[in-house]
C-alpha cells in the first residue's frame, strides 16, 4: 500500500478533517483532564474511571476514526464514516440546544467545529469539491 498525500481540494478537505480529529483524540488520550475540562465535564476523586473514558471512548474513537482517513483519505466509505461521525456530533449537540436549555455559546461553537469537520468530510463524496 502507498501513501501519498492530497494533491487535490477535494483530497485535502477529508485528510485535513481527519487531521484534526487525529488532534483532538490525541489531546483526549494523553491529556484527559485537559479534555473533559474543555468539554465542561467533572471528574470527581471516588470516580477514576472519567479519566478512562476519555481515554479510550473519546480518544480511541478519534484517533481510530482519524488515523484510518488519513491512510485513506481518498476513499468515499472512510470519508462517509468519518463525515456522518461528525454529523451526528453536531446533530447530538443541536438535540441538546433544543432539548436541555444548552443554547451557551460554548455548544454552539462546538456544533458549528461539528458541521465544519462533517462537511469537510462529506463535500467531495457528494461532489460538491470537485477532484
Amino acid at each position: 500500500m502507498d501513501f501519498a498525500l492530497p494533491q487535490t481540494n477535494a483530497d485535502m478537505l477529508p485528510f485535513g478533517a481527519a487531521c484534526v480529529t487525529i488532534l483532538m483524540g490525541l489531546v483526549a488520550l494523553f491529556a484527559p483532564r485537559i479534555t473533559l475540562r474543555l468539554l465542561r465535564l467533572e471528574i470527581r476523586q471516588t470516580h477514576p474511571e472519567a479519566l478512562a473514558e476519555s481515554r479510550a471512548t473519546i480518544a480511541g474513537f478519534w484517533l481510530g476514526v482519524g488515523i484510518v482517513t488519513v491512510a485513506f483519505y481518498n476513499q468515499p466509505f472512510v470519508q462517509m464514516a468519518l463525515g456522518a461521525g461528525w454529523l451526528f456530533t453536531g446533530f447530538g449537540r443541536l438535540v441538546s440546544i433544543l432539548s436541555d436549555r444548552g443554547a451557551t455559546l460554548f455548544n454552539w461553537v462546538f456544533l458549528l467545529v461539528a458541521l465544519a469537520l462533517a462537511g469537510a468530510a462529506l463535500a467531495p463524496v457528494f461532489g460538491f469539491i470537485p477532484n
